[in-house]
């Protein structure tokens, strides 16, 4: 197995990503989808944590070699950031949702130089937009983002758009159809079921 399928069994072990192909969960914006990912359950967990580290690692230093710092989103992003900064012996900072209402008013916590070239990491790809309101974050601080790096994407074309329009990279440990397919070698969902996920991404 790749890293990628590893992951996305992992994700399904442990209850991180829940399939309902026949019941669809509402998201937050109101979307009805047949998946649910929870990625923050991952940290409970040591071998997922590493085995999601190495993949985050390995990516890194395939598509984004030059990386001087790496960032993670708060809160779920900082610490698969920590572990990936540790394992790369770079400097680790993260970054806020929005400025914080008090003190310095900061935004991004840790120091981070001018020009300094950054990967932000963050555990789960929609539509992309808050994670790259944190690369927007970056670049205020007068820093280069030169790519994001995820544990798991929807692969949702909306994302897609906004990576492209923000002319940014975007590289993830595994996918939503790296997933599904797991799911079906594993007997999780059905022929059938496995049709009513294909056609939801679509």
């Amino acid at each position: 197995m790749t890293i990628a399928e590893q992951v996305a069994h992992s994700l399904l072990e442990i209850g991180a990503v829940a399939l309902r192909p026949n019941d669809p969960f509402t998201w937050a914006s109101g979307l009805k989808s047949p998946i649910y990912c929870d990625n923050r359950l991952t940290i409970s967990y040591p071998k997922v944590r590493q085995l999601i580290c190495e993949g985050l690692v390995e990516l890194i230093k395939a598509n984004y070699p030059d990386v001087e710092v790496i960032a993670g989103t708060a809160t779920a992003g900082i610490p698969h950031a920590a572990w990936v900064a540790e394992k790369l012996n770079l400097p680790l900072i993260y970054v806020r949702s929005k400025p914080k209402d008090h003190g310095q008013g900061k935004q991004t916590e840790g120091v981070l130089k001018p020009g300094q070239k950054v990967v932000v990491i963050d555990d789960l790809i929609s539509t992309g937009q808050s994670v790259l309101g944190a690369v927007q974050a970056v670049q205020k601080a007068d820093a280069t983002a030169i790519g994001v790096a995820g544990i798991f994407s929807y692969q949702l074309s909306a994302a897609e758009v906004n990576f492209r329009e923000a002319a940014l990279p975007l590289h993830t440990v595994t996918n939503y159809s790296t997933l599904i397919r797991v799911a079906k070698t594993e007997n999780k969902v059905s022929e059938t079921e496995l049709e009513i996920l294909k056609k939801w991404r679509q």
